[in-house]
C-alpha cells in the first residue's frame, strides 16, 4: 500500500502542470519581474501579481521556497510549544497559499483557514491549487489590502511570510500590531538578506512590547545581540526543484537554499531553544566550530571536539537553525 503523500509533494504535483499553455518567454519576464521585487528594498503600491501569468510564474519560482522556509519557522515554533496545535489560521499577504500548506504540513488535521491578500489573480489561484489538498478545500480566500486600515479577526495563529517588504513603514506597523491583538501566535518570515532581518527585528521588537515572547528562534526576548549593519540573522532551508521548476528558475541543480529570517513569538507558555545555531556549522578535522546565539543574550563561537563524545557526535549531525544542544533521545538519559 503507498503511503499518502506529503504536504510539500502534493504542492510540487500541483505545480507540475501550472505554465503548460504559458509562452516560456512570458514566463521568462514574469519572473525577472518578480525576482526584482523580492530581492529589492523599495515598496510597491501596485499589486505584484497582477495578471494569470504573473500568478503562475510566481506559484512556480516562488511557492516552493516558501512554503520550506515557512515550514522551518514553524517546526522550530512548534518545538518551543510541544502539544500546542492551532484552531485557527489567518495568512496576511498569503498570495496562492504556500504558508497555509505549511501549517498543515507541521500540524495535522483541519481548521478555518483565511487567506488574505490584495491580488484577486493569487486568491483564484490559491484556491484552485487548495482543492487538491484534503485539509485547505473549506479555506476562505478574500480580498483584502494589507495596510494601515487592515483588521483582523481572532485567530491563534496568524502568518505574515515575505509581505512586510512590499509595504511601508507605517503598514508595517499597522499590520504587525493587528496580529498582536488578532492571535496567540504570531510568525513572521522575511528574505535571508539584512534588510529582511532588519524588518524581522522591527517586528519582533513590536510583538514583545505588545507582551509576546520570542519562541524561536531566539533563545531569549531581549534585544538581539547583533549590532545592525554588522551583521543578520537569517537560515537556509532546501528546496526540491521540479523538471518545471528548474525551467522557469533557469538552473540545472535538483534543489536551491531559500535563504530565510523570521521570529515567531506567543503569548502562549513556551520553552525556546537554550541557542540556536546560527551559522552553518565548520566541521574541521576532530573539531565542529558551531555559531550560537544564546540565552544570556549574547552570540559567541563554540568548538566542540570529539572528547566530547556523544555532543561531538550530535555537533556533526547539527544544520544551520538546530537547537542546541539537541534534545536527548528517548530512553537515553
Amino acid at each position: 500500500m503507498n503511503a499518502p503523500a506529503s504536504a510539500a509533494d502534493t504542492l510540487r504535483a500541483t505545480l507540475t502542470g501550472l505554465l503548460d499553455g504559458l509562452p516560456p518567454k512570458q514566463a521568462a519576464s514574469a519572473v525577472e519581474r518578480l525576482i526584482a521585487t523580492y530581492r529589492g528594498d523599495t515598496p510597491t503600491d501596485a499589486p505584484i501579481l497582477r495578471d494569470r501569468a504573473d500568478v503562475a510564474a510566481y506559484a512556480a519560482y516562488r511557492m516552493p521556497a516558501t512554503f520550506e522556509a515557512v515550514r522551518a519557522a514553524l517546526a522550530a515554533f512548534a518545538d518551543a510549544v510541544p502539544g500546542w496545535t492551532p484552531g485557527s489560521h489567518i495568512d496576511v499577504g498569503g498570495g496562492t497559499g504556500a504558508a497555509t500548506w505549511a501549517v498543515t504540513a507541521t500540524w495535522a488535521g483541519t481548521r478555518p483557514v483565511t487567506v488574505l491578500d490584495w491580488a484577486a489573480p493569487a486568491l483564484a489561484l490559491g484556491e484552485e491549487l487548495a482543492a487538491a489538498h484534503p485539509e485547505l478545500g473549506d479555506a476562505r480566500w478574500q480580498r483584502a489590502r494589507i495596510g494601515a486600515a487592515l483588521t483582523l479577526d481572532p485567530a491563534d495563529l496568524v502568518t505574515v511570510s515575505y509581505v512586510l517588504n512590499e509595504l511601508t513603514e507605517p503598514d508595517r506597523t499597522a499590520l504587525v500590531d493587528a496580529a498582536a491583538r488578532s492571535a496567540q501566535a504570531v510568525v513572521i518570515v522575511e528574505a535571508g538578506t539584512p534588510a529582511g532581518h532588519a524588518r524581522v527585528i522591527e517586528a519582533r521588537d513590536r510583538l514583545v512590547e505588545a507582551g509576546f515572547r520570542v519562541a524561536a528562534p531566539c533563545p531569549h526576548s531581549a534585544a538581539c545581540p547583533l549590532a545592525p549593519g554588522t551583521d543578520w540573522c537569517h537560515f537556509s532551508a532546501r528546496v526540491s526543484r521540479s523538471s518545471l521548476h528548474r525551467q522557469v528558475k533557469g538552473g540545472s541543480l535538483a534543489y536551491e537554499d531559500e535563504k530565510f529570517s523570521y521570529v515567531a513569538a506567543t503569548r502562549l507558555p513556551a520553552t525556546p531553544a537554550p541557542a540556536r545555531v546560527v551559522r552553518r556549522p565548520q566541521i574541521r578535522k576532530g573539531q565542529v566550530l558551531l555559531d550560537l546565539c544564546e540565552a544570556d543574550e549574547h552570540k559567541r563561537r563554540t568548538t566542540v571536539t570529539k572528547r566530547h563524545g556523544d555532543l561531538y557526535r550530535a555537533a556533526r549531525d547539527a544544520d544551520w537553525g538546530d537547537a542546541w544542544p539537541p534534545a536527548p533521545e528517548p530512553g537515553r538519559s
